[in-house]
């Protein structure tokens, strides 16, 4: 079976998530369910396939991944609020079979399994999480970012579109073999 893993990292001026190693990787920003949908359509997401949200924040992407795209999903989300409201509405929509989130630092979670990565941080805090992505992910793997990124990878896609009038990109890659 082929596990997705996306993160999506939110970015917004209201509620930052620092990690404990002190690092701030994004405020929260829940994305809009247009770009939930690109990202998941765009990351070729397939039924069965794990989805991983590191920074999972209210658990929209998890839960779209489970129910519209028949994926598993596991959220990773550091702010206990954010990680509560996530589980919360997991069980509340009965697919716990399905879907979990893990309160943690998205840079200290196992992501080996994932066959798609999805990122809402900002390109800095991109490069901070990329060692990690090019050490855990296997080779096919997609990495799917909001509007920022990942500084050195080259996309094999670039999604453009405009909701709630701001133009959003999303980009997609594919985790090459280690040379």
């Amino acid at each position: 079976m082929k596990s997705v893993v996306l993160v999506a990292l939110s970015l917004s001026a209201l509620v930052a998530q620092p990690s404990p190693k002190g690092q701030n990787l994004a405020p929260y920003v829940s994305s809009p369910q247009e770009i939930i949908d690109v990202m998941l359509e765009s990351a070729g997401v397939r039924p069965g396939e794990m989805v991983y949200d590191l920074g999972c924040g209210d658990g929209r992407i998890v839960v779209t991944a489970v129910k519209k795209f028949s994926a598993k999903a596991v959220g990773v989300e550091l702010n206990p609020t954010l990680a509560r409201t996530a589980s919360d509405m997991i069980y509340r929509l009965g697919i716990q079979n399905h879907a979990s989130i893990i309160r943690g630092d998205l840079l200290d979670v196992d992501i080996s399994q994932a066959d798609v990565v999805t990122l809402y941080l900002l390109t800095s805090s991109n490069e901070k999480l990329r060692p990690k992505l090019e050490k855990s992910l296997k080779p096919g793997a997609r990495v799917v970012s909001h509007d920022y990124a990942v500084r050195g990878w080259k996309p094999v896609r670039v999604e453009e579109l405009e909701v709630h009038g701001r133009n959003h990109k999303i980009y997609v890659y594919v985790v090459k073999p280690a040379k």
